[in-house]
């Protein structure tokens, strides 16, 4: 098992798999591997590497999401009877790309 610190951003702890049976390497020579070519890298290259890392724990990483609240619904209430629901949809579209 061996920690990758990403100039302290992200560390990562990565368990490497033998190649022969799938089960941990007890010298790690993957990780080793990895970490040498991780230190060849300038540090452009290293920093997209990290951003890589980070995008597959966010992709694999279920997040907690707790219940939507629809605390907005109604808030535009006070347009209901200038604007029709596709009027008010092209309304809101000019506000947000700051048309008029």
């Amino acid at each position: 098992m061996n920690a990758i610190d990403f100039g302290g951003s992200a560390v990562v702890t990565v368990v490497a798999p033998d190649r022969e049976n799938g089960s941990p390497s007890k010298k790690g020579e993957t990780m080793k591997s990895i970490d040498e070519r991780l230190k060849a890298l300038p540090p452009d290259l290293q920093r997209e590497v990290e951003d890589f890392v980070e995008f597959l724990f966010e992709k694999r990483v279920k997040r907690l999401r707790g219940k939507p609240t629809f605390s907005w619904a109604g808030a535009l209430r006070d347009l209901r009877d200038q604007y029709t629901s596709v009027q008010l949809q092209h309304k809101i579209s000019e506000w947000r790309i700051g048309e008029r």
